[in-house]
């Protein structure tokens, strides 16, 4: 027997109608909330930042490929890293389908990486992966859009998702538990790990200038997520709940399920 609240169609038809009330307001703001991020002040680039993509070296205003603007998703793919962050994987599962949709709305999208392109390539086939992926391997990119940092940084505390981050001596982490088997399943330890953090930016080109226009981290990146949006509608939702003791997050890289 379900310990879910149960009820009449009519009931349930007074509930829904009830909530509809409240989405159709989350909907506004969410409309809102587009137009502010639409309006925030342009902030011009000058820096030449270095990419390898698969058809060479390039710049940041290269990786447009004709667009105005570009859209990049920050994942975490270390120098280290012998796979990419699960997380990560769940968020770009959905990229394939619409990156050609982006692409002929004058948006390009992006997912760039620390690691070695050679590393990129291969994780890229493993997952079954067309969409554009480019390596920050020699370049301040990552450490100057906050998502990734050096041992220093975390010894000394960093800047995250537009807040301090207090420090985390290597040293300190642990070496079992939840938090070190995640790591392991990008072939790193927790610290390793942890050099690398999520996240999205925005860029607009005009008249041959960059200018970043936008960025978010963390829970910013929820609407990201294809599977959270159908969970959130789900009768049991993302169901998260986990002891102390349990694996950090309840999905896998889809080439890791057992059976279907």
């Amino acid at each position: 027997m379900t310990t879910h609240p149960t009820g009449t169609r009519e009931e349930w038809l007074a509930a829904r109608i009830e909530l509809l009330a409240g989405e159709k307001e989350l909907t506004r703001r969410s409309d809102e909330l587009a137009r502010q991020r639409q309006a925030l002040p342009w902030v011009r680039l000058d820096e030449e930042y270095a990419f390898e993509t698969d058809e060479g070296s390039g710049s940041l205003a290269d990786l447009f490929r004709g667009r105005a603007q570009l859209l990049v998703y920050h994942f975490m793919f270390g120098p280290d890293y012998t796979a990419g962050c699960p997380s990560c994987s769940a968020i770009a599962d959905g990229f394939n389908g619409f990156a050609i949709h982006l692409a002929n709305h004058d948006a390009m999208l992006w997912a760039v990486s620390r690691a070695p392109l050679d590393k990129l390539r291969a994780y890229k086939q493993r997952m079954g992966w067309s969409f554009p992926w480019a390596s920050s391997h020699d370049s301040e990119f990552n450490f100057d859009f906050d998502v990734s940092l050096t041992e220093q940084q975390q010894r000394s505390g960093s800047e995250y998702n537009f807040r301090g981050q207090p420090p985390q001596p290597p040293e300190q982490a642990p070496t079992e538990g939840p938090r070190a088997a995640w790591a392991a399943t990008t072939g790193t330890d927790w610290p390793t790990y942890a050099r690398e953090r999520p996240g999205m930016s925005a860029f607009a080109l005009e008249d041959g200038v960059v200018y970043h226009t936008y960025s978010t981290y963390a829970r910013g990146l929820d609407a990201l997520w294809g599977m959270y949006q159908w969970l959130d509608r789900a009768p049991r939702g993302r169901n998260e709940t986990r002891a102390e003791g349990d694996p950090l997050h309840f999905f896998r890289r889809h080439d890791e399920y057992d059976g279907d």
